[in-house]
């Protein structure tokens, strides 16, 4: 359904009409007109808009396919701001990472009252459930493996200082680790319930903690769903809110984490194919890859931190900011998290 209505105070029709009066003078058209305007399901942290548009003249002169991406009604403070990771993609397109291409930028809140910006938009699927299931959208699961892990491997190449990247991501941390702990410790120590089986295996992180991690652009959300697929073939990589400097390990281990394999839990490599391929494709670009003891640590860390960002989740619409069913049950998924932390501990104690 469009966001087109009768009412010229609906407050889609004004958003909708800014936005065609902003992209008309960022195209440098004499006229344009927005023929589709539409929410697009998922994006829990940010909104992701639908947006056809024809040009008649200039540069940008023809029919387009794009997505506006804006800020959700509340937000988790780890994310960045539009206007960030609008740089990150920049950068990322620029070194051949798959990615949408990023067009437009708007930080005037009085445009629509959120930042956004306009990006190509990919042809594909990204449905985790699906690509996981459906052997006909994903018919060789190595060959796409291997095209991720590659694809990874050069948003990896992309290591500070980066002057494009400074205003947007700072200066990197001493220790990613350890400063990961730090964040997810504080973040439970303002909670009111407790939960101990976080406690330990932040413990146990802080006590394996790397001490040899090289800093690079990482993702940090970087797994099947949020991944577009086309044809069996890698589209582009989507949802770059979480990017910033860190150890590279922990997109590789946040990628193999049982959390984000769906239908295909024992095929480590985001639920379409064993670790091998995946690792081996990183590998062909990267000159190195993570060892089996590397993915355990990260993966504890990846269920750690996913389990901390549930739990923001359902603060969000436990304190009214958002009332949402699809927030509130991702605070229900804890438990799984939490048994997952300790499956891997137990199992490197052995």
């Amino acid at each position: 359904m469009t966001l087109a209505a009768t009412s010229e105070t609906d407050p889609a029709v004004q958003a909708e009409a800014a936005i065609e009066r902003w992209l008309k003078d960022a195209t440098g058209a004499s006229g344009l007109r927005v023929t589709r305007f539409e929410l697009l399901p998922g994006g829990a942290i940010q909104e992701n808009w639908l947006l056809d548009v024809s040009i008649p003249d200039g540069p940008w002169s023809g029919d387009h396919a794009w997505v506006l991406r804006t800020n959700a009604a509340s937000s988790v403070a780890a994310s960045l701001s539009r206007a960030e990771e609008y740089a990150v993609l920049r950068v990322a397109h620029a070194h051949a990472v798959a990615v949408p291409q990023p067009l437009f930028l708007c930080e005037d809140t009085a445009v629509t009252g959120r930042e956004f910006f306009v990006m190509e938009r990919l042809n594909g699927i990204a449905v985790g459930h699906r690509l996981t299931r459906e052997a006909a959208l994903v018919p060789d699961g190595d060959a796409l493996a291997g095209e991720l892990g590659a694809n990874l491997a050069r948003l990896h190449s992309i290591a500070p200082p980066h002057p494009e990247l400074e205003r947007a991501l700072g200066r990197p941390r001493a220790n990613h680790a350890t400063a990961c702990i730090a964040e997810y410790r504080a973040y439970l120590d303002t909670l009111f319930d407790a939960y101990p089986t976080i406690e330990y295996a932040l413990r146990w992180c802080e006590v394996h903690a790397p001490n040899d991690a090289r800093t690079t652009l990482i993702h940090r959300d970087y797994r099947t769903g949020n991944y577009l697929v086309d044809g069996g073939r890698l589209a582009g990589v989507l949802d770059w809110e979480f990017a910033g400097w860190g150890d590279p390990r922990e997109d590789l281990g946040w990628f193999t984490a049982r959390c984000w394999r769906f239908a295909g839990p024992d095929r480590e490599a985001g639920g379409i194919a064993s670790v091998e391929p995946f690792l081996h494709g990183y590998a062909s670009v990267a000159g190195w890859s993570a060892s089996r003891a590397d993915l355990d640590y990260w993966q504890v860390m990846a269920h750690l931190r996913w389990a901390i960002i549930a739990l923001q989740q359902a603060q969000r619409h436990l304190s009214g900011g958002e009332r949402s069913l699809e927030l509130a049950l991702t605070g229900r998924i804890v438990h799984e998290l939490e048994y997952e932390m300790v499956h891997i501990i137990e199992g490197r104690s052995r």
